[in-house]
């Protein structure tokens, strides 16, 4: 008899993993994932990536708001009585009667090295964090944030040339590599899951966007862990004569000055401790991203700027 499974996702980082059970046979019964946004202005719905790729190989999915006090579902997914959920960054908290649901539980792809980094921004934290490794965990889903047993964990490396968006694609490539290495074990009981050490958890809370603003009292390395955790969205910033300007890409330089100005004609800040940053990406508030060169050349913000906190 074949096996049903239920995946449940939303953004871009799911898709691959979605993709690689699909293209390798494992019989997807239902998708699950948040319901399409209006765009700012209202003039457009904008589907989540994994309903646009569920439509493009026909898998039926579902939309609901909240699954907290929803009959419809709990009744459906019961009825489907389905063997396993795979659930991958699907921004919704899954109430504890629905953890019943399936045989084999629910199983989440974490993006961090639980028990560190729980919750909802694990990748951008890890980077700002200047941590040296993050990875995926493969874990039981309970009724506490990311806190049940862990199965598998994959590593990578972090430099400081990588942004939150470059390493998301590495995490989520792997996911979807080693999913396949997992299931079968999970569906056939073979698979073991430990409990964390919690004493040792640490939680990724959401981005706030006012942590987003550069302050050049930091370090250059910690600005750097700012710029490349949250590139290229929402964005590190700066304010200039009452506009915004997010870095897109930067690297640590060599240059000396007063903390926040801007010491060579190619965009290079000072910041604490007699150090300073190159930038190499930037976009102007309302504008696009531009190369430093072509920003330079029509650019208000000179050598000897004073770039504000505030």
């Amino acid at each position: 008899m074949s096996k049903k499974i239920i995946f449940m996702g939303t953004p871009l980082f799911s898709v691959p993993i979605l993709k690689s059970l699909y293209q390798n046979g494992y019989p997807i019964s239902v998708v699950y994932t948040q319901p399409p946004q209006k765009s700012h202005r209202g003039q457009k719905i904008n589907k989540s990536p994994i309903q646009g790729i569920s439509e493009t190989l026909n898998l039926d999915y579902r939309c609901p708001f909240t699954l907290r006090n929803n009959n419809e579902e709990y009744k459906f997914l019961k009825e489907l009585d389905a063997d396993l959920a795979i659930v991958v960054a699907y921004g919704q908290i899954i109430p504890k009667e629905f953890l019943n649901l399936t045989k084999k539980g629910f199983v989440n792809i974490h993006a961090s090295i639980l028990p560190n980094w729980r919750g909802a921004a694990p990748i951008q934290r890890s980077i700002m964090n200047l941590d040296g490794e993050t990875g995926i965990s493969i874990m039981k889903i309970s009724e506490e944030l990311d806190s049940g047993p862990v199965g598998n964990i994959y590593k990578i490396k972090i430099d400081q040339t990588q942004n939150f968006q470059e390493i998301s694609e590495k995490l989520s490539n792997l996911a979807a590599e080693k999913i396949l290495d997992n299931i079968d074990d999970i569906l056939e009981d073979k698979a073991k899951f430990v409990e964390q050490d919690h004493s040792k958890a640490t939680y990724a809370k959401k981005i706030d966007k006012q942590e987003s603003q550069i302050d050049w009292n930091n370090d250059a390395l910690t600005i750097i862990g700012k710029i490349n955790g949250l590139s290229p969205s929402p964005g590190a910033f700066f304010s200039f004569n009452g506009e915004r300007y997010k870095i897109l890409k930067a690297e640590i330089g060599n240059g000396i000055g007063n903390v926040g100005e801007v010491v060579s004609n190619q965009l290079e800040v000072a910041c604490s401790n007699n150090q300073s940053i190159k930038i190499f990406e930037i976009q102007r508030q309302g504008k696009r991203p531009q190369k430093i060169s072509e920003f330079m050349l029509g650019s208000q913000i000179k050598k000897g700027s004073r770039l504000s906190n505030v």
